[in-house]
């Protein structure tokens, strides 16, 4: 089972920029399809973007296309997201999930998601 652990919240005003990363232990990331969802207080979480395992192919949410960056290391198993140009509506938790099937951004597809780092925008 693979064991995940998100950092790099934080505090930021309306148009900085964050970076998130989601470090793997338990298993190596290189075989996994891995997501980064969000879950803003009252909302159902979505997704954010996913990234294949070596990279080839990358979703992103409507939300998240031009400002947001989805890349992962496979040697430090690491992902990240890269975000910048942050609005207020992109304050949320950000959850980073694997998932060992096929590229989707189905969240029931997941099977393995890290604690959640809160991100706060401030206008």
């Amino acid at each position: 089972q693979v064991h995940l652990v998100e950092s790099g919240g934080g505090l930021v005003q309306a148009g900085g920029s964050l970076r998130l990363s989601c470090v793997a232990s338990g298993r190596t990331l290189s075989s996994y399809v891995m997501g980064w969802f969000r879950q803003a207080p009252g909302k159902e979480r979505e997704y954010v973007a996913v990234i294949s395992w070596n990279s080839g192919r990358i979703r992103y949410a409507d939300s998240a296309k031009g400002r947001f960056t989805i890349s992962r290391d496979n040697a430090k198993n690491t992902v990240y997201l890269q975000m910048s140009s942050l609005k207020p509506e992109d304050t949320a938790v950000y959850y980073c999930a694997a998932n060992s099937d096929t590229l989707t951004t189905m969240s029931s597809a997941f099977t393995a998601w890290g604690q959640g780092t809160q991100v706060t925008v401030s206008s």
